[in-house]
């Protein structure tokens, strides 16, 4: 069992940043790959960003790339997304999710290859 807890979300303006963090528990944190997915009101969740457990390899969706950064310090079981540049549309809740990973590369995209996810931080942009 692995539990998650998330914390940076909070209010900013359009144009501004933050940084979310999510730490793990347990002690293999390294074997785990990790990802940020988001949920807007009304809308489905979506996949945000994730990285491999080596860190040499990430991926984001199209609408973040250039603006958003994954990393993660194994040392501290912590993963982290740097926002910046933040838009009205980044407004939702975040999650962070694990799963373990096969391949030290390996990054996942889609919500059905995690199996445990953060509680949500909400983040809001305003105009």
């Amino acid at each position: 069992q692995v539990q998650l807890v998330e914390f940076g979300g909070g209010l900013v303006q359009a144009g501004g940043s933050l940084r979310l963090s999510c730490a793990a528990s347990g002690s293999t944190f390294r074997n785990y790959a990790m990802g940020w997915f988001r949920q807007a009101p009304g809308k489905e969740r979506e996949f945000v960003a994730a990285i491999s457990t080596s860190a040499d390899t990430t991926d984001y969706t199209d609408s973040v790339k250039g603006r958003f950064t994954i990393s993660r310090d194994n040392a501290k079981n912590t993963v982290y997304l740097q926002m910046n540049s933040l838009k009205p549309e980044d407004t939702a809740v975040y999650y962070c999710a694990v799963r373990y990973s096969f391949g030290s590369r390996t990054f996942y995209t889609r919500g059905d290859q995690y199996n445990y996810w953060g509680q949500g931080t909400q983040v809001t942009v305003s105009s």
